[in-house]
């Protein structure tokens, strides 16, 4: 790794003007976490940015719809968590342990998009046996 500079896209995406994956057009569903270290300060940018789309996939029951929102909801909890672990040392491998936290959790909701636009929602199988459990209801768009 150089020390001049560093910069880490965790999570990528791309802009859709299709339903935002909750079934609410024009919600914020999309999320780019990037990391960028720079060795003229000690401090850690942290650039976290929202685009409108759901990339043609649809969370079509309740249960992936709040999964997909638990992990948006944990990639920012790991990235605050992250820049104070950083605060002090950079370098650190609390630090590097930090981040890799946060492109898991990224990981994760990464693959989860990839299933939604293939049209797999992941309770698909489950909610064929079990149609009526909460996760599996069905939100009309």
């Amino acid at each position: 790794m150089s020390s001049a500079s560093l910069t880490t896209t965790v999570l990528s995406s791309s802009i859709s003007p299709r339903s935002d994956g909750h079934g609410f057009p024009g919600r914020i569903s999309r999320s780019l976490v990037a990391f960028r270290k720079n060795s003229h300060s000690d401090t850690a940018r942290l650039m976290v940015t929202a685009a409108i789309g759901g990339g043609g996939g649809v969370a079509k029951f309740k249960g992936t719809q709040m999964r997909e929102r638990k992990l948006t909801e944990m990639i920012e909890k790991k990235v605050i968590e992250a820049k104070e672990v950083c605060e002090g040392d950079e370098t650190s491998d609390e630090c590097k342990v930090a981040w890799d936290e946060v492109e898991e959790v990224s990981q994760a909701k990464a693959d989860l998009r990839l299933k939604l636009e293939k049209q797999q929602d992941p309770l698909l199988y489950y909610c064929q046996d079990h149609p009526e459990t909460d996760e599996c209801r069905i939100y009309e768009d």
